[in-house]
């Protein structure tokens, strides 16, 4: 049988995040994030810090060149809040928006689609002083700063998205506290976040679609399916709860203005009149971030009494995440079967390994090629059945700043060396290309 071939205008790209790449952070007129004062008190695992990172702030050229010679048609890059808003709102840092007008030129030049997030992550500290996302007060801020990138950028960047990851901000930042701003508030905390991130975000949608015409306004969620254990009740049970927290309060959110029926209760305090109507909105394209699966099992003193069960899986990551190919297939045929079939496209989807440099000075990263291999042809299958999908970008174009595992963790197709910043590309990096070049996988 012949190989499946993509449509001609399929999107084949990588993502990045500012925060993980940029460096820079106190540079031409950035204020300080979240990020900035976690990693200050020490709650980065390896010590490092996000302060040069990939230099990408002085050495974006060369990036922009490294997707061009791959042959990618899209690129999804963050913008800094804290770099245009230095204290998330009031005075416009012009050197900041400055910045991204550059690359968004440089990336156009390149025949290259810029699609941009307003968030990933970055939450200026002040906002995050004023309360952040447990509260209502940082609505307005988001609604403003997306009107003021807008306005600079809408003539050349056509696709926009909100949010990056909402429900990881909400669990690690302000359940867990594994994450900036590092907030342990448990059930309470992570739903207050996860709903205050929904009503900035469709605050965000209308004021764009208030002052721009042709845009493709859009959002990026972490989408994972939530299996059970067992067929205990408890472990149905409780996947099915953790289905209702990780995916469906931000998905069903946007795409269906509900709140999710197990979580209503626990919400009702500040889910107000209106509420679910303001959260809503007639999205163009929904990016879905897929790393595996979640197997699920009750087991009470965690949040929500669930914790992780064993995932049956015999291949894993070098962050201990199952390789399960077939949850993204699943995942595109529930939107076709349960959403209407929305239009979606893969915004991220990688693997961290680690990735030994060989005698030859290349980067034989073989489980990754296999890891992309296996997840573009799930995609490729469910386009055949009628799902659509509108891209598939990687993450990351570069090895990069891991958040709370600092810099000891490499997802890029690109290698960085953190000590010189050189740039190599990975087997990964020739084999995305050949696909993005060829419209099918190789043989």
């Amino acid at each position: 049988m012949a190989p499946f071939t993509f449509p001609r205008d399929f999107l084949w790209g990588a993502s990045t995040a500012a925060y993980q790449i940029e460096g820079a952070i106190h540079e031409d007129g950035r204020g300080p994030c979240v990020w900035d004062i976690f990693t200050a008190a020490g709650r980065i695992q390896d010590g490092s810090s996000a302060a040069v990172a990939c230099d990408h702030y002085h050495r974006w050229p060369e990036d922009v060149a490294l997707l061009k010679a791959a042959g990618f048609n899209a690129y999804r890059f963050s913008i800094a809040w804290p770099r245009v808003l230095p204290t998330g709102s009031g005075a416009v840092n012009r050197a900041g928006l400055d910045f991204y007008d550059r690359l968004v030129d440089a990336v156009l030049e390149a025949g290259i689609r810029p699609m941009a997030c307003l968030y990933h992550w970055d939450l200026p500290q002040p906002l995050e002083d004023r309360g952040g996302w447990q509260g209502r007060e940082i609505i307005g801020p988001f609604a403003d700063y997306a009107r003021i990138v807008t306005a600079r950028l809408a003539d050349r960047v056509k696709d926009w998205m909100m949010l990056n990851e909402p429900n990881v901000v909400a669990t690690h930042g302000y359940g867990t506290g594994e994450h900036a701003p590092g907030h342990k508030l448990g059930e309470v905390g992570i739903l207050r976040a996860l709903h205050h991130q929904n009503l900035a975000q469709g605050a965000a949608l209308r004021a764009i679609a208030a002052e721009h015409s042709g845009l493709t306004l859009g959002t990026v969620i972490n989408l994972q399916p939530c299996r059970a254990e067992s067929d205990r009740p408890e472990d149905v049970a409780a996947a099915a709860r953790w289905d209702a927290v990780w995916n469906r309060v931000a998905l069903d959110g946007v795409m269906r203005g509900k709140i999710p029926d197990l979580m209503a209760e626990r919400m009702k305090d500040f889910v107000l009149p209106g509420d679910e109507e303001a959260i809503r909105y007639p999205i163009d394209l929904l990016g879905i971030n897929y790393y595996s699966r979640m197997t699920m099992k009750h087991e009470a003193g965690h949040p929500f009494d669930v914790w992780w069960g064993d995932a049956h899986c015999d291949r894993w990551t070098a962050m201990a995440w199952p390789v399960q190919p077939d949850g993204l297939y699943d995942l595109l045929m529930e939107f076709k079967r349960d959403y209407g079939n929305p239009a979606v496209f893969v915004a991220e989807n990688g693997a961290a390994y680690d990735d030994v440099v060989g005698p030859d000075g290349a980067i034989h990263d073989a489980e990754r090629v296999a890891f992309l291999r296996d997840h573009v042809a799930e995609v490729g299958r469910a386009l055949q059945q009628g799902c659509n999908v509108k891209g598939y970008l990687c993450w990351s174009l570069l090895d990069n700043f891991e958040w709370a595992f600092g810099l000891n963790k490499r997802f890029g197709i690109v290698r960085v060396d953190y000590d010189t910043l050189k740039r190599t590309p990975k087997d990964s990096y020739r084999f995305l290309s050949e696909v993005a070049k060829s419209g099918r996988l190789p043989a």
